[in-house]
């Protein structure tokens, strides 16, 4: 394996501005991380972009607005993959999927889920994901003292491994996270199962009760925080709730509220309802525990909200004015919500659209922790710490407004839609250049002018095309990355610098 760039150090630049750090942050505090389930960007009440939008208006998401008023909130913030796994892997070892060469979802141990499409084969990809030998944020916190609890979707080893089990991957807890990432039923009277692979582990005593499965988990990750506390350990939660995934079953203590919703998107608004009433439970038990002065909590999804089946109306269109949606390279795919509320640190109600991606929040928390990386256990890492961002350090910190954050996924989701193909891309600065693999194809969008990346200018910009396709063949390169496979000649699709070669293609 080895490296996407090392970005260069932080700076503010298009980050609210704020005074100094407030306070000097516990050297240990306790960490909770909320990730979501294919949130999308528009699934909230909080807009995320410069304006409300209909989709803003629809959800309820108060607990949410109520932890973006005590923290920092991003507006460009990256999954680092559009779709779970290589997402939850990378926040679980600081490095990209690409690197990682988990670069897409795991089940069954030793086999490849990819979906077949015409003219090109997936690599040989790590198929069984996170195993015990890797180097994880949770062992690493458990080291220094941490209590570290799983609660929720795992999906970081695939089944019949190892790695299906998050306590073999440094996890002191763990309640109801597996191989498998859905559940095979929402509903407790069905005992979120229908006797197959995807049915949730662990939860035996819920059985036969009226629970919804996020109502479960948030009561599991609460009584697993008690403990914690009552054991005068820090703690690191990884509250993982199931929701928003599909099956999209409505959340009977939520659906009815939004009239005149089809009843499919009534029913995924309920869960987005219960979600957020299990983030205000969260935060709530805190508040109760005397101990929210002295948590980190970071709220965020693992990959663009579904929209290419399963929703009502037109599909593509359910991340709007974002194009696309999980599985996807567009932005739809890949951009999600994101609130760090790191108590007497992050400025109240600050706003930052400095790009971020989820693999930097393996280095971000343990520097939160205080935990340094032994040389021997360092290795390339992908991600950034964010800290000064965090602690709203001034210009002179460093730049990432220009960063350059790396996408790979040579894999096919299996659901036709725009952009859900195999493919390479490169965000930098404003710029954002997708390679597709099946034609050897560009597309190249300026993102401050294009959110909805419908002007391709790669005909019309070849020196700059020339440039960035450059550099993503440079980062998949240092990275290791694997292409995809001709079907016919079964070799690697060329690197994209190759593939512009013969002239411009756009």
């Amino acid at each position: 394996m080895a490296i996407v760039a090392v970005f260069g150090a932080l700076s503010l630049v298009g980050c609210a501005s704020a005074p100094p750090a407030l306070a000097t942050p516990r050297s240990q505090p306790n960490l909770l991380v909320f990730l979501v389930d294919d949130l999308g960007w528009q699934d909230l009440s909080l807009p995320l972009h410069h304006v409300s939008t209909a989709l803003n208006e629809r959800y309820r998401t108060p607990n949410v607005e109520r932890l973006a008023a005590g923290g920092m909130t991003f507006t460009q913030a990256y999954a680092s993959a559009p779709v779970c796994t290589p997402t939850r892997t990378s926040l679980m070892t600081g490095r990209s999927p690409a690197r990682n060469h988990i670069t897409y979802w795991t089940l069954n141990a030793d086999s490849d889920t990819s979906a077949p499409f015409p003219g090109l084969l997936p690599p040989a990809w790590d198929v069984n994901g996170l195993q015990p030998d890797d180097v994880t944020l949770p062992a690493l916190l458990s080291r220094k003292g941490y209590r570290t609890i799983h609660v929720g979707k795992a999906h970081f080893g695939a089944q019949g491994t190892p790695g299906s089990d998050p306590a073999n991957l440094g996890f002191d807890v763990n309640v109801a996270g597996h191989g498998a990432g859905a559940p095979a039923s929402y509903l407790a009277s069905e005992s979120f199962s229908r006797g197959n692979v995807w049915d949730v582990p662990g939860l035996e005593r819920w059985h036969g009760s009226d629970a919804y499965l996020t109502e479960a988990l948030s009561a599991e990750a609460s009584a697993a925080v008690r403990d914690a506390v009552a054991a005068g350990q820090p703690f690191f939660l990884n509250m993982a709730p199931y929701a928003v995934h599909t099956p999209i079953m409505a959340n009977p203590r939520h659906v009815g509220d939004d009239p005149g919703l089809p009843p499919v998107e009534a029913a995924y608004a309920s869960m987005i309802a219960g979600v957020d009433r299990a983030l205000g439970e969260l935060l709530d038990l805190l508040d109760a525990l005397d101990i929210a002065d002295e948590t980190v909590v970071i709220f965020t999804s693992d990959n663009g909200g579904l929209s290419a089946h399963g929703r009502a109306g037109e599909p593509h269109t359910h991340n709007a004015p974002l194009r696309s949606g999980k599985g996807s390279y567009y932005e739809g795919g890949v951009r999600v919500p994101a609130v760090v509320r790191w108590p007497g640190v992050t400025e109240a109600g600050a706003r930052s659209a400095v790009p971020i991606i989820t693999h930097d929040l393996f280095l971000t928390l343990l520097a939160m922790a205080d935990v340094g990386l032994k040389p021997e256990l360092r290795g390339p890492l992908d991600g950034v710490d964010i800290t000064p961002l965090l602690k709203g350090a001034g210009p002179g910190a460093g730049d990432l407004s220009d960063r350059t954050m790396l996408w790979h996924q040579p894999h096919y989701w299996g659901i036709p839609g725009p952009g859900i193909e195999p493919f390479s891309a490169l965000r930098q600065g404003r710029w954002k250049l997708i390679y597709r693999h099946r034609d050897r194809g560009f597309e190249l969008y300026d993102l401050q002018v294009d959110l909805g990346e419908a002007h391709d200018l790669a005909p019309s910009q070849p020196e700059l095309l020339h440039r960035l396709a450059d550099d993503l063949t440079r980062r998949l390169r240092r990275v290791d990355a694997q292409m995809s496979l001709d079907a016919e000649s079964g070799e690697p699709v060329p690197w994209p610098a190759d593939a512009l070669a013969p002239g411009d293609r756009g």
